[in-house]
């Protein structure tokens, strides 16, 4: 079995930064794509960002030039850099992790509020 495991969410104030990790671990072989998704009370979840094995990253236009979504192979860890926070931000974090062998497996969600 493999799984996933967030840490790094809180309380911040509109206009700061927050680090979010997700360390995979278990009977790993591979890992393709990697990424968050959030959800807000009242919302669907939402693609915030990915990031293929290979380094390719794809982001929601809401997060554009505020996010930046990285990762370690070696580490088995994806990130999600946030900066200049807004109040819609406010959500739930799951990461996921698309395993060779076991399919997309989700973190246990992390959560983020901004706020004053």
């Amino acid at each position: 079995q493999v799984q996933l495991v967030e840490s790094g969410g809180g309380l911040v104030q509109p206009g700061g930064s927050l680090r979010l990790s997700c360390a995979a671990s278990g009977n790993i072989f591979r890992i393709d794509t990697m990424g968050w998704y959030r959800q807000a009370p009242g919302n669907e979840r939402e693609l915030a960002a990915s990031i293929t094995r290979e380094g390719m990253t794809n982001y929601a236009d809401s997060v554009k030039g505020r996010f930046t979504v990285s990762r370690d192979n070696a580490k088995n860890t994806v990130y999600l850099q946030m900066n200049s926070l807004k109040p819609e931000d406010t959500a739930v974090y799951y990461c996921y992790a698309n395993f060779y062998g076991f399919g997309v497996r989700w973190g246990q969600g992390t959560q983020v509020t901004v706020s004053s």
